[in-house]
């Protein structure tokens, strides 16, 4: 398991390399067919391990804040459990390229003419979360995000949603101090229970709370792929909405992963 309050800070970072009520998913207001919990955890087992051997897709997203908004799009080359290149430009200029691996991270910054090389540690230490590459493998194919076959997990009774949380009910509702650490992970099933349509990140000690809802989806070699996505982010300070729609997507296509450093870029600044 991820052990920080912080995931929801990285998945922002994500995003953007890459890119209060509750969450509505196409099932809602439709009374669903009971289900056990074993059978929720069986079908979370079985999305969470279903992932293409590569990926390539391009994603256009809109990112707006409470004092900004922006527009710009992304490419991502994956090779399952191994690398991950992404790029992204701005008014079709290539602003960042970058590779991540299992151990490390390599950030070129075409805009400062600079670059960024560091090891995964990087991450934990300027966002404050223990990351792994498995996580964002999830967040790029709409997995569900830190799921652990040998954590402990509770069904939400909801008529209308199939839930599986973290944490029980009441003890979310009663807003029971957790650990430090500690946050609430939701996932929502569509009414098939053969997919995932949202996902809920809550951290209750610093108030932040981060929703995924996947509009929609779509069937490419077997492998169900996001093709609208929406998060919403509410902090203390700031209430974030992005919208991404995956575009040309393609499965198990090997493509090149490559960045290239030009001559002359020096190490980034690091900023306090």
């Amino acid at each position: 398991m991820i052990q920080s309050i912080k995931l929801i800070h990285f998945l922002l970072f994500i995003v953007l390399l890459s890119s209060c009520a509750k969450i509505e998913t196409p099932e809602d207001f439709v009374k669903l067919e009971r289900r056990t919990k074993g059978e929720l955890l069986d079908a979370l087992d079985s999305i969470s391990f279903v992932k293409p051997s590569f990926f390539y897709t391009k994603i256009s997203t809109d990112y707006s804040d409470t004092n900004k908004s922006l527009s710009f799009k992304t490419s991502v080359r994956m090779v399952r459990d191994s690398a991950i290149n992404i790029l992204i430009t701005y008014a079709k200029i290539p602003i960042i390229n970058s590779m991540i691996t299992k151990d490390s991270l390599t950030v070129v910054n075409k805009k400062e003419k600079c670059v960024i090389k560091k090891d995964l540690s990087y991450i934990k230490e300027t966002f404050g979360i223990d990351f792994n590459y498995k996580n964002l493998e999830e967040i790029i194919l709409g997995l569900p995000l830190d799921y652990d076959v040998e954590q402990r997990y509770f069904q939400i009774n909801d008529p209308f949603n199939y839930v599986i949380s973290s944490h029980r009910k009441h003890k979310i509702k009663r807003n029971e101090r957790l650990a430090k650490e500690d946050y609430v992970i939701k996932y929502f099933l569509n009414a098939s229970a053969t997919e995932l349509t949202a996902m809920q990140v809550i951290s209750p000690s610093d108030s932040t709370e981060i929703r995924v809802e996947y509009k929609s989806r779509e069937m490419i070699d077997k492998f169900l792929i996001p093709k609208d996505v929406q998060i919403r982010a509410i902090t203390p300070r700031n209430s974030i909405l992005i919208e991404m729609s995956y575009e040309k997507c393609e499965v198990n296509q090997p493509q090149p992963l490559i960045v290239v450093i030009p001559e002359g870029y020096e190490k980034c600044e690091e900023k306090e």
